[in-house]
């Protein structure tokens, strides 16, 4: 129950409905109280809503939870901050990377709170450009646009992106960007007031009459109570600033004809785009990890590992998004695992899969971790494999064996497998061993494995079978003993089993067999699926009434040789007795 209410929190805090996601995460608290996950989040989701007391209250519970959980320390710092304590969010910050050295987000927690912390003394808010410009500065910038509907998607728009980490380094540069009509409905989503675009004013006025004297005081009022700052005044753009912009536009171009190369199969030419919207603009880690991608498909795995390098430190510097942060490091994984040749080339690129998916869960990334995982196995298998150290393993195996040693020859034989798995001696002389300990379902196994490498090997059939016939399960015994026949006809140890496997099945027939010892065979025969197809099937069911209420209509049903088949399945199981 609490992971369900921790489950709707978690979808709510995503979809930005973060009062209802801190309810739900009070709903599991209930159930959990000792979750410290739970508090965690419910502290994250009262911070989003800025209730920062109570966000601090339910941080310093996750820290005395556990107090060697990093990810505490940083809802720790969080709360400090939004209640403008920032020597405490420093404290905080700092245990935290004590105990994960490497975590970014303590990292610029603490960065940001130091930087809070060196800041003079708050002065009057700035007026103009500069003053409407300083509020794309705060934390709440993300989260306002994060929990409105309206601008939820623009966190998903590569350029708008850039409008605001140009606006929040240069507040002046916010006039360049009010002519995109995202950026004023953010801007109003700021000021706390609904902005009409200049054509939705013109035919609400064209449409309506003029409004009377009271109609007219009402709006003003309202304007006094919000009392948001003044629009600025259109200031004169630099020639610096119109140059910049100039560049990105032309970079942004590069990178479209770098992609139409790229799917031409077009490589040298999309390589020369991408260098060139690099050298325009340096602040998209795009343009690299496209390049990287190039790379790749060019087969030149040591450059692509050099543009992912360069794109993560760069994005580091820019914060940019964890998503492009974990692209790069993807890309770089996967030139990595191309590059490995022995099973110890493959543990930097699986580790560098495993940070890509601490910045960003993707599913790709996820399968491409997978397969390196895969293929370092796969080749230390091939590194180990060594046919003359598996047959030493073998003869201490079975000299073991001799003496009666039965857990050191499997352990020798366990080794001589992982040297040779094919050789399917070494599964028959581990299968005895087992059958010798008690441990048959092992037996089983290792006598199957032993058949399937060597269908002639007569001793993986002697083996299963003998298994088979200890566990009572005659008929399944004389099943492998006549498989092994048809390979070796005159194989005496097969004989023998199938010739005991019918005195069992006789001796239940006649009746010589306790009613313990028939319960418990048939009790064992009703596990086996195939036992239970025939008994549910309808036709079955029918001829089985019939061999007991009409026998002669019972022997036109026995002239099929399926249905004898069957029947003869049912009489080795001990679940019918023909007399």
């Amino acid at each position: 129950m609490a992971d369900e209410a921790k489950a709707k929190g978690n979808a709510a805090f995503s979809a930005g409905r973060f009062e209802e996601a801190a309810r739900h995460f009070t709903d599991a608290i209930a159930l959990a109280p000792g979750n410290h996950v739970l508090y965690s989040n419910r502290s994250a989701a009262l911070a989003s809503v800025h209730r920062y007391s109570e966000a601090l209250a339910d941080a310093e519970k996750t820290v005395e939870l556990k107090p060697d959980w990093a990810k505490g320390y940083s809802r720790l710092g969080a709360a400090h901050l939004g209640l403008r304590d920032a020597t405490s969010a420093v404290a905080a910050y700092e245990k935290g990377l004590v105990l994960d050295p490497s975590n970014e987000g303590l990292k610029a927690g603490l960065a940001d709170a130091k930087k809070a912390a060196a800041a003079p003394p708050r002065r009057p808010p700035p007026s103009g450009a500069d003053g409407i410009g300083q509020m794309f500065q705060g934390p709440e910038l993300w989260t306002k646009i994060a929990s409105d509907p309206t601008t939820r998607a623009y966190l998903e728009q590569p350029d708008f992106m850039q409008m605001l980490r140009d606006v929040q380094r240069n507040p002046s540069s916010l006039n360049m960007y009010l002519s995109d009509p995202r950026m004023m409905q953010v801007l109003g989503l700021m000021l706390n007031i609904k902005i009409q675009r200049p054509e939705a004013s013109e035919s609400s006025q064209a449409s309506s009459s003029p409004p009377s004297q009271q109609q007219q005081e009402q709006p003003e009022t309202k304007a006094r109570e919000v009392e948001p700052e003044t629009e600025p005044e259109p200031m004169e753009v630099t020639d610096e600033e119109k140059e910049r912009k100039e560049r990105k536009s032309a970079a942004q171009k590069e990178k479209e004809a770098g992609n139409a190369a790229y799917k031409k199969k077009d490589f040298e030419t999309a390589i020369q785009h991408y260098t060139k919207a690099m050298e325009l603009d340096d602040e998209d880690i795009s343009y690299l990890t496209n390049r990287a991608a190039v790379y790749i498909e060019m087969g030149k795995y040591d450059e692509c590992i050099k543009d992912c390098d360069k794109a993560v430190e760069r994005g580091r510097e820019l914060r940019a998004d964890f998503k492009m942060i974990s692209r790069a490091l993807t890309r770089k994984g996967t030139a990595l695992a191309k590059l490995a040749k022995t099973s110890k080339d493959y543990d930097i690129a699986i580790e560098t899969f495993q940070k890509a998916l601490t910045e960003h869960r993707n599913p790709d990334t996820l399968k491409k971790l997978n397969e390196a995982e895969r293929a370092k196995k796969e080749l230390e298998q091939q590194e180990y494999y060594d046919p003359k150290l598996a047959d030493e393993e073998r003869e201490k195996g079975n000299q073991l064996f001799k003496e009666q040693k039965y857990p050191d020859a499997v352990k020798h034989y366990t080794e001589a497998l992982r040297r040779n798995p094919k050789d399917p001696k070494v599964y028959s002389n581990r299968a005895a061993c087992y059958t010798k300990l008690g441990a048959m379902p092992e037996g089983l196994k290792d006598a199957e494995k032993c058949i399937e490498l060597d269908p002639t090997f007569s001793k993986g059939y002697t083996r299963k079978g003998a298994i088979q016939f200890f566990m009572k399960e005659y008929d399944k015994a004389m099943e492998t003993y006549q498989a092994g026949l048809k390979h070796d006809p005159n194989n005496p140890e097969l004989l023998d089993g199938v010739k005991r496997c019918i005195e069992q099945i006789n001796k239940a027939n006649r009746g010589d067999l306790s009613q313990e010892e028939i319960q418990e065979r048939q009790n064992k025969a009703m596990q086996d699926p195939e036992i239970q197809n025939i008994l549910t099937d309808p036709i079955m069911r029918q001829i089985l009434v019939d061999l007991q209420e009409n026998p002669r209509a019972s022997q036109e049903h026995l002239k099929n040789p399926g249905v004898m088949q069957k029947i003869q399945k049912l009489v080795s199981a001990g679940i019918v007795q023909m007399r």
